[in-house]
């Protein structure tokens, strides 16, 4: 077993072990993947203030998102198709998050469907929701996952169309793969992967196969999934949301300071700076690079989360001392997944806490609530 000590060695593990469409699909963004590589590097830009010769005994990275108790200011993001990057890979996901002490949002495009998770988990978990065309299908997710006791549900505002991923069409990205003879070579040569996929039947969109009325096997579930994102979705369909949910709302994709203000009016629990990953509008600023602007907007009205290029507890820090309450991790948990299924995950989160503690014991911090603006060179 080769020896981790950052994201970077579970990334390039999990290149080996994952077939190349579903690697690819967690790992690139949209066009020019612009956005995707400065959501990075906007973070490592920006520098710490060194702080010695003070008692940094006894720290502490606890906190909570939306009155949730938190082990770290870390939830594991919504990713779709999480359970082919390894199988069960949601249940794996959330069980690992579920030990670890932070929350874990499912994707309305799960393999492992909401009952799934719930069967294998003892804590409620968040479901992410996209809004379709069929409202009934959207009305009965929110069913299903109240019923299963999810106790928030994550609105994803920015994927009103599908941004252009260049790798998912030259891959000829599918699940289950389709039998071609280049995906048949890449498969031979991820026989770990083959071997535990071969110990699962969920190899399908299990939120969605099986509840919709004539979708009855992949070439017509690809059809109504790719015809189902809703160009309509605007503010009154959030209003829509909440008249069919009655626990924490978040929404997701707020990258606009006006959009942050309209949203805290419309009563959100929490909001997530986001800009898809950089996989939606290739050319939109990073998040972090906006996230400043927002916190001063709307930082005492609703609670302030940031998702976007978060690869190390370093990261993390940035993000709290910038004014989130919290951060969301997507690929990196995804890399430690794919390299080595719930333990890769487990491993992602012990390395962001140790980072995350130990710089902020470096900056001069022993409360990870007193983080802040001071504690960055600006």
């Amino acid at each position: 077993m080769p020896v981790v000590t950052d994201v970077a060695d579970l990334k390039a593990l999990a290149k080996r072990r994952v077939p190349k469409m579903f690697y690819d699909y967690a790992d690139t963004g949209s066009w020019t993947q612009s956005t995707y590589f400065d959501n990075e590097t906007a973070l490592q830009r920006q520098k710490l203030r060194q702080r010695v010769a003070r008692n940094i005994d006894n720290r502490s990275v606890k906190t909570t998102m939306i009155g949730q108790d938190v082990s770290m200011p870390v939830a594991l993001a919504p990713v779709g198709l999480t359970g082919m990057q390894h199988a069960d890979g949601e249940i794996l996901a959330a069980q690992a998050a579920e030990e670890f002490g932070v929350p874990f949002t499912l994707s309305t495009m799960s393999v492992c469907s909401i009952e799934d998770v719930a069967a294998n988990t003892k804590d409620p978990f968040w479901f992410q929701l996209y809004v379709m065309r069929d409202r009934g299908f959207s009305e009965s997710l929110m069913k299903r996952a109240h019923s299963a006791g999810c106790s928030a549900l994550v609105l994803t505002l920015d994927l009103q169309v599908l941004g252009q991923r260049h790798q998912d069409i030259k891959n000829g990205l599918s699940t289950p793969p389709k039998p071609k003879p280049h995906v048949l070579l890449d498969l031979a040569l991820k026989p770990r992967w083959c071997w535990n996929m071969l110990q699962t039947k969920r190899r399908e969109f299990g939120n969605i196969h099986g509840h919709v009325s004539g979708v009855e096997d992949m070439t017509s579930l690809a059809e109504w999934t790719a015809n189902q994102f809703d160009p309509t979705l605007d503010w009154s369909s959030v209003e829509w949301v909440k008249k069919h949910w009655d626990r924490k709302l978040i929404l997701k994709g707020i990258n606009d300071v006006d959009d942050a203000k309209t949203a805290a009016e419309l009563g959100a629990d929490a909001i997530v700076v986001s800009n898809h990953g950089g996989r939606q509008l290739d050319g939109a600023l990073a998040s972090y690079d906006v996230l400043g602007d927002i916190v001063d907007a709307v930082g005492d009205k609703v609670e302030v989360h940031f998702d976007g290029g978060i690869r190390s507890g370093q990261d993390v820090f940035r993000a709290v001392a910038m004014g989130a309450r919290s951060t969301y991790i997507g690929r990196a948990f995804i890399y430690g997944l794919g390299a080595m299924g719930k333990a890769g995950v487990t491993k992602v989160l012990e390395m962001m806490h140790k980072e995350l503690d130990v710089t902020m014991g470096l900056c001069g911090e022993t409360d990870i609530h007193k983080a802040g603006r001071h504690n960055l060179v600006l």
